[in-house]
């Protein structure tokens, strides 16, 4: 099964790529702008260009883990929801039969309700630019009229976490500060709850998603499955860090989470399509990321 995985550089594409190349019978393909075996670039190459590049790659599968988390409205824009689209009519001309299993976001429902998990058909009301493209993206995929899956993805924790990421700074912060008792790290608002879910189960849904048999539903959530708040997570990597400082919170945070309080994703129907449910939990995906913190 030739499987070709996009974006496969970034945090969540390093696990996948690592459990793609580990199914039996795979044979691993990867694309991306630079360090790839086939370039492709989402944000910018025309249709009938990465349709040349589809048709020689010939993938039976393809999964899509390029995608923008930051940055100004164009950059999302082109990155998360033309790119999908994009990829999209390339296959539908030069791999109509291969499976797109495409990373969504969590995102793009926008605010949740206060101790309720949200399901697939839940009307998706993002309120950020990331998930307004984020939710365009998905529409591209789910349009297409191709053997096609969004797996929407929560907060994702665990080993590799990058710097931007709430959980990737304050590893970082907490390794600088070491055991001074004396140090203070000076956070935004952790009163926000977050539905996490470790990188390693990430990768393997997503594997579980490229050789299902199919059809499979447009949509699918993938998350812990429980609203935890942000604090938790700020005292757990602090508590193995052996932090003996002040954690203090000014208020401030994140603009592209600030306006919603509570996030959790119903994780049922995961199960029911693919056998997966997350094998780890936040004191595990925690610990594995301080592990892998330099």
């Amino acid at each position: 099964m030739r499987i070709l995985v996009l974006g496969g550089t970034g945090y969540l594409g390093r696990r996948v790529t690592e459990q793609v190349r580990a199914l039996p019978g795979a044979h691993l393909l990867t694309g991306g702008r630079t360090g790839a075996e086939y370039a492709v670039d989402l944000a910018a190459d025309r249709p009938e260009r990465l349709a040349k590049t589809l048709a020689a790659a010939a993938p039976d599968a393809v999964v899509n883990c390029a995608g923008a988390t930051g940055g100004d409205p164009v950059t999302l824009a082109e990155v998360n929801a033309r790119g999908p689209a994009v990829l999209c009519a390339a296959l539908r001309e030069a791999a109509p039969a291969a499976r797109l299993v495409h990373l969504g976001s969590a995102a793009e429902y926008g605010p949740g309700t206060p101790c309720a998990a949200v399901t697939e058909s839940a009307p998706a009301c993002p309120v950020t630019p990331y998930g307004a493209t984020k939710l365009a993206g998905t529409l591209a995929v789910t349009a297409a009229g191709l053997d096609a899956v969004v797996l929407r993805i929560g907060n994702p924790v665990g080993p590799g976490a990058p710097a931007a990421s709430l959980p990737g700074r304050m590893a970082a912060l907490l390794r600088a500060a070491g055991s001074d008792p004396g140090a203070v790290l000076r956070l935004g608002d952790l009163s926000a709850y977050r539905d996490f879910v470790d990188v390693r189960d990430v990768a393997r849904a997503v594997a579980l998603a490229v050789t299902a048999p199919g059809p499979l539903p447009p949509v699918l959530n993938i998350g812990g499955g429980g609203a935890v708040p942000v604090r938790e997570l700020v005292h757990g990597l602090a508590r193995l860090a052996g932090f003996q400082g002040k954690l203090a919170e000014d208020g401030g945070g994140s603009a592209r989470s600030a306006q919603v309080s509570w996030q959790c994703s119903d994780i049922g129907a995961a199960d029911r399509a693919l056998g997966w449910r997350p094998a780890h939990g936040l004191d595990d995906a925690l610990a594995a990321l301080w592990a892998a913190t330099p």
